[in-house]
């Protein structure tokens, strides 16, 4: 009798220590932000802006970015319909930080612009269109922060 009720407790502990095990682990999420920046460049790039990231698991948050850095670029642009697209994260605070972005932008009177930045496990892509007159390819440093 003692036996048996021995290995019940184990089962019980052991399928415990599992359920608890599996809603410790946090869910992936996906995130998408939609922003609008502008600004200028003659060999140093320097653009600001704001946008709204949206994640699927309901957390959203209105941020702040910045965008500094240089190489062969010359212009002066407003992307105002701008869009992106995270790799998959745990939480929107891991959205947050410097990430380092290569892009390139184009335009006369219709701008547009693409570019492609990491910070360690975290990536994103953006895309937009906007006005101005700009041509260039730059590598920079690109900020998001949450806004106050």
């Amino acid at each position: 009798m003692r036996r048996i009720m021995i290995v019940a407790l184990l089962k019980i502990a052991l399928a415990s220590l599992m359920l608890f095990s599996f809603s410790a682990q946090a869910e992936v999420t996906s995130c998408r932000v939609e922003y609008s920046v502008e600004g200028w460049s003659f060999l140093y790039k320097i653009y600001k802006g704001v946008g709204i990231v949206k994640c699927v698991n309901g957390q959203q948050a209105n941020v702040s970015i910045v965008s500094r850095g240089g190489g062969l670029t010359f212009g002066k642009s407003k992307i105002d319909r701008g869009t992106g697209t995270f790799s998959s994260v745990y939480d929107i605070k891991e959205i947050y930080g410097t990430y380092v972005s290569m892009g390139g932008h184009a335009g006369a009177v219709t701008s547009i612009e693409g570019q492609a930045m990491t910070k360690g496990e975290v990536s994103l892509v953006l895309s937009g269109k906007g006005r101005g007159f700009d041509f260039g390819f730059s590598l920079s440093a690109f900020s998001i922060k949450p806004m106050l």
